[in-house]
């Protein structure tokens, strides 16, 4: 029986902490299904870490902050899949750009809108 799939996190310490609270941390053998991205976190280990979310079976929503999205945009621009659906969220230091977000540019694309 299948309980229910988890929501992941990438983002800086300010958000991961806040998800963390409200109960959103999952941690097994396999690893824990949140990023915090610091100053000195590499740009391989934030790819290694999205690629790794976005093959799980038991994860359902991606949530990024985008100012970290926007640093590994090539890669979010290859992922295709619907489930686990990536979200692109503010940072209490970066507000949120709709213009930025790629999914609100396809979902405006297939409304047949010009810009976001």
């Amino acid at each position: 029986m299948e309980v229910g799939k988890l929501v992941a996190v990438i983002g800086d310490e300010d958000t991961v902490t806040g998800f963390l609270l409200a109960g959103v941390g999952h941690r097994n053998a396999q690893g824990s299904n949140f990023l915090i991205v610091k100053q000195d976190t590499q740009l391989p280990q934030i790819e290694d870490a999205f690629r790794t979310l976005s093959q799980r079976d038991d994860v359902g929503i991606i949530l990024i902050n985008q100012h970290i999205a926007n640093d590994i945009r090539h890669v979010l621009k290859d992922y295709n899949a619907t489930i686990p659906t990536v979200l692109e969220i503010p940072s209490k230091e970066h507000p949120y750009d709709p213009e930025q977000d790629y999914i609100m540019q396809r979902v405006n694309m297939f409304l047949g809108g010009g810009g976001v």
